[in-house]
C-alpha cells in the first residue's frame, strides 16, 4: 500500500515510517500536521494514512473529517496517546485505533487488515457522508484497562443507563461507554428495541417475554439467564414487535 504518515512528532513519525517499510508498504508522505496531510492525501493519492489526533491548529478528527470529503478519501487508522477520542475516531469511519507506543506487532497486524481490503469495503468504511444516511456501526468503542475495545454489535445483549454512562453487556463482560441510548437507539433502530427508559436490547438475543409477580414483564436472552424489566409504557410496543418477528 501507498501510506501517509501524519504525526506532529518527529520521533513518533520517524518510527511509523520505520515500522511500516518494514512491512512491505511505501511511504509516499511524512507531515507534521493536519493540514499538511490534506495536501499530502490530494498530491499523492495514497490507500491509507496513519494520522495522530492531538495536533495543533488541525486536530487528526478534523482531518479525517475533510479528508472523508475527497472523492478518493485514504483509509484512516489513527495513532494517539488518548484513548478517550476512540468513539470520534470511528464515527470519522476510521478503519482502526491504536495507541502510542504503537505495539509493532498490532500496527503490522492493522496494516495487513487494511491491505486485505478490497476497494467496495474501503469506499464504505472510509466515505464520510452525511450523519442521516451514513451506514451504522458493525462495532461499539469502550475504554477499558486493557485500553481501547472494540465490541461487535452482534455479540451485544443490551445496554442500560447507568448514571452519566452506558453500561453494555455483551457475551464477554460488561463495558461503560459515553454515548446515550437514544443516540444508540436511533442508529441501530432495527437490531434494538426500547424496552424501559433506561434499557435497550439487541432482538437477535430476545428469548421471550414473561409474566413475574406483581404482574410485571421481563425479557430474557438466549444464551444468558440474566433478565430485564419491561416497563408498561413499551410493553404493548415489544409485544407487536415479538408478533412480527
Amino acid at each position: 500500500m501507498r501510506i501517509v504518515v501524519c504525526d506532529d512528532e518527529p520521533l513518533a513519525r520517524e518510527r511509523l515510517v520505520r515500522i511500516v517499510k518494514q512491512s512491505g508498504h511505501e511511504v509516499v508522505a511524512q507531515v507534521g500536521t493536519g493540514a499538511e496531510a490534506v495536501d499530502a492525501v490530494k498530491l499523492h493519492q495514497p490507500e491509507l494514512i496513519l494520522l495522530d489526533i492531538r495536533m495543533p491548529e488541525m486536530d487528526g478528527v478534523r482531518c479525517a473529517q475533510i479528508l472523508g470529503e475527497l472523492e478518493h478519501p485514504p483509509a484512516i487508522i489513527f495513532v494517539t496517546a488518548y484513548d478517550h477520542y476512540a468513539i470520534a475516531a470511528f464515527k470519522a469511519n476510521a478503519i482502526g485505533y491504536l495507541l502510542k507506543p504503537a505495539n509493532k506487532d498490532e500496527l503490522i497486524d492493522a496494516l495487513s487488515k487494511a491491505s486485505n481490503l478490497n476497494a467496495a469495503q474501503l469506499d464504505g468504511i472510509r466515505k464520510l457522508e452525511d450523519p442521516m444516511s451514513r451506514p451504522p456501526r458493525e462495532h461499539i468503542a469502550a475504554r477499558t484497562h486493557r485500553g481501547v475495545e472494540l465490541i461487535n454489535i452482534s455479540d451485544i445483549y443490551y445496554f442500560t443507563a447507568d448514571q452519566k454512562y452506558v453500561k453494555v453487556r455483551h457475551t464477554n463482560g460488561i463495558v461503560l461507554i459515553d454515548e446515550t441510548l437514544k443516540e444508540l437507539e436511533e442508529e441501530f433502530d432495527d437490531r434494538l428495541f426500547r424496552v424501559h427508559r433506561n434499557a435497550i436490547i439487541n432482538l437477535d438475543f430476545l428469548d421471550f417475554l414473561e409474566t413475574i409477580e406483581g404482574g410485571r414483564y421481563q425479557v430474557r436472552f438466549k444464551g444468558t439467564d440474566e433478565t430485564l424489566a419491561v416497563s408498561r409504557r413499551h410493553l404493548p410496543a415489544l409485544r407487536e414487535k415479538i408478533q412480527s418477528m
